[in-house]
């Protein structure tokens, strides 16, 4: 089958198209699903239910029986953003999910809390908007966490800082100098929900075709920033804290909306931790310069901590490293490995106990 045939065979491709689908999309298209199933796109989860769209309204949603039990790991479950093999019923009111096409990007973190697991927040995302404010809760520390995590998911970062309006503008470049000092090729744009300034600037980094995600802590904007995108107040927020001047993030799942200049942003609640598993790689693209002077350490095994010959340990005593940037690479290292340890060991205790239930339901059914 050609690819010009491939796509005259899928349902309602105009109204895929409009939710990003694309010819390179083709490239993880098995022609034999296409018989059998319709393509839709995961709009939101909420714990086990699915809104799935095909560009022309949602339809609930639930996994298959089957896939449900072959499931090894959250990964295995679909996420918003992801492209899925429906099947459709009640005159196309209802769709069962029986497979995930191929992911382009995936953006994950650990579980909140003691529990070592993936989490989703969205997948097949382009670029990751970080919305930090300007106000006291502004912290370097808590975006490089936030670009290790989009980094190690092969995601484009764009750092949105709101509420300009509460400093003057000689601060706001001082702020932004700060991130550009360690963070050099990631854009920065300032702006102010409360006055717009700046919401222009924002609208036009969105792309038609193109998916984003909001990330942020709570009270940092994002729902009140989307309705500005939407031209509506679609979502609701909360009334400011009179302590602190923040507003509460209402915002409860993860869902896809669709805007009118054809881009599609994810908004997910806001996220108090931000533990990550196997970061390796998004750790070395967010501390990149560490990385590079870890390739000029005496040792090749350095642990940058007390080794003699160790490039980072001289640039952070000659003060060409800061502190805080060191202490923080550190500390998400330490974190990352501890983390990746205890879920190998939790997959590994998992796959013995299936092979013990396995071998009790296989001795019942000899005895019988």
């Amino acid at each position: 089958m050609s690819e010009a045939e491939q796509f005259s065979s899928i349902a309602h491709l105009d109204g895929l198209r409009s939710l990003g689908f694309d010819e390179v999309r083709l490239a993880s298209v098995d022609a034999a699903l296409v018989q059998r199933y319709e393509i839709a796109r995961v709009v939101a989860v909420h714990k086990e239910r699915y809104l799935v769209s095909q560009g022309q309204g949602d339809m609930s949603a639930e996994l298959a029986g089957k896939s449900v039990y072959a499931a090894g790991s959250p990964l295995d479950y679909p996420t918003v953003g992801d492209w899925v093999w429906c099947a459709l019923h009640d005159e196309r009111s209802f769709a069962v999910v029986h497979g995930v096409l191929s992911r382009r990007t995936l953006l994950k973190r650990k579980t909140p809390g003691k529990q070592v697991d993936f989490q989703l927040i969205g997948a097949n995302i382009d670029v990751a908007l970080i919305v930090q404010s300007l106000d006291e809760n502004f912290n370097l520390r808590r975006l490089e966490r936030y670009l290790v995590m989009i980094h190690e998911g092969g995601i484009r970062p764009i750092i949105l800082l709101s509420k300009s309006d509460l400093l003057e503008p000689e601060e706001i470049a001082v702020r932004i100098g700060e991130i550009e000092l360690i963070l050099p090729d990631i854009p920065v744009r300032p702006f102010s929900s409360e006055t717009e300034a700046g919401l222009q600037v924002v609208r036009q980094l969105l792309e038609a075709g193109k998916t984003y995600c909001l990330l942020g802590s709570s009270g940092v904007g994002k729902t009140t920033l989307l309705n500005h995108l939407l031209g509506e107040g679609r979502f609701e927020t909360q009334a400011v804290r009179e302590k602190d001047s923040r507003g509460r993030h209402t915002t409860t799942h993860r869902q896809l909306t669709l805007l009118a200049g054809g881009a599609m942003v994810v908004d997910t609640p806001g996220m108090r931790e931000l533990g990550s598993l196997a970061i390796e790689a998004g750790v070395d693209e967010t501390f990149a310069e560490i990385a590079e002077l870890a390739q000029r350490c005496r040792f090749n095994d350095c642990t940058h901590r007390v080794e003699k010959g160790c490039a980072v340990l001289e640039a952070r005593e000659e003060g060409r490293l800061s502190e805080a940037r060191y202490q923080n690479y550190l500390k998400m290292q330490k974190e990352a490995a501890h983390h990746e340890m205890s879920y190998q060991e939790k997959r590994r205790r998992s796959r013995q106990q299936g092979r013990f239930y396995k071998s009790v339901l296989k001795a019942k059914k000899n005895r019988h």
